[in-house]
């Protein structure tokens, strides 16, 4: 077990007060159209579970490999969705339009995370499905592809399937790092131990690969994504919204408080926040989306956190770079 703590460093303060009540630590990196460093903090190099932000790179190797959704099955190849109706809906005629149902899905079941799905399928008395569950999509394209390529489905999830083994070998090839260990992630899909480093390069290759190569497998997922932000998060989601205020950019949030994201141009981000916090991820987003001159009013008076105190404002959150 690596026991020894990354070299995380203060990103993002909360104040109450007038005093400094916590702090969120975290490292990130930022690079240019031309791969060049434009920031860099913390411990960038060191590896790290990126969680749901790898759904882009892993729909990738998808589409790589035969899967030829249609922009909304694809794009909710890439999500970690809100379970809205029109989510499920999406996940099913990927099922559908390859002979399976939702008995043949194998993530965990769950009810939706989103704040407006969550609270209605408790209303409605539903219990948990792998439908429902955040990771659908993607489990429903993983299905697809191995029905496309003749690969066996009760074991798509086994580490040395052939499907698993494509999409490890395209995130190490596009991210340029061996994953230098392997587990399983929530949702039961094998997860990757990589370097938010290698996460930035991955994206800014699916954004210039896709600008470059309109044909390409790369242009697939980021018309997609880019196209169809909705799916990939869920109604006021932050990661949805920061994709429409911003029509060029992809980004994807992941578990433990992850995100990366690219410009079509190339310029990227990679990020993650030492507690896992939701907090500190999105105020670390929205400052660094503001570093490479993006800024929204609307998106910042939404997602930026507050501090309340008796329902009035009596602090605040601030980027510390």
């Amino acid at each position: 077990m690596n026991t020894q703590l990354p070299e995380h460093q203060p990103l993002v303060s909360v104040s109450r007060g007038g005093v400094i009540e916590s702090v969120h630590y975290g490292s990130l990196t930022v690079i240019a159209t031309d791969g060049s460093q434009i920031t860099r903090i913390g411990g960038p190099g060191a590896p790290m579970y990126a969680r749901s932000s790898l759904k882009p790179l892993q729909a990738l190797a998808m589409v790589r490999a035969g899967f030829t959704g249609t922009e909304e099955q694809v794009a909710l190849a890439c999500a970690s969705h809100s379970g809205e109706q029109f989510h499920l809906d999406t996940a099913l005629s990927v099922l559908h339009a390859h002979g399976l149902t939702e008995a043949h899905l194998q993530n965990t079941p769950d009810l939706p995370i989103g704040v407006h799905a969550h609270p209605a399928a408790i209303k409605a008395g539903n219990e948990k499905s792998s439908l429902q569950q955040n990771c659908s999509g993607k489990h429903a394209a993983m299905l697809a592809t191995c029905v496309i390529n003749g690969w066996s489905l009760e074991d798509y999830l086994d580490p040395q399937h052939p499907l698993q083994r494509q999409i490890r070998a395209t995130i190490e090839e596009v991210c340029g790092e061996a994953a230098s260990n392997v587990t399983i992630d929530g949702c039961g899909a094998p997860l990757f131990y990589l370097s938010l480093d290698a996460m930035v390069r991955g994206f800014a290759h699916i954004a210039t690969t896709a600008q470059n190569a309109p044909d390409s497998a790369e242009a697939v997922v980021y018309t997609a994504i880019s196209s169809r932000p909705e799916l990939v998060g869920g109604t006021d989601r932050d990661v949805t919204d920061m994709m429409r205020a911003f029509p060029r950019l992809i980004t994807k949030d992941g578990a433990e408080a992850v995100q990366v994201g690219a410009f079509a141009d190339g310029r990227a981000f990679a990020l993650k926040i030492s507690d896992g916090g939701a907090r500190g991820r999105t105020a670390a987003t929205l400052r660094v989306l503001e570093l490479l001159g993006h800024t929204d009013k609307e998106l910042t008076e939404k997602h930026w956190p507050t501090v309340l105190g008796h329902g009035e404002q009596v602090g605040e959150v601030a980027a510390l770079f």
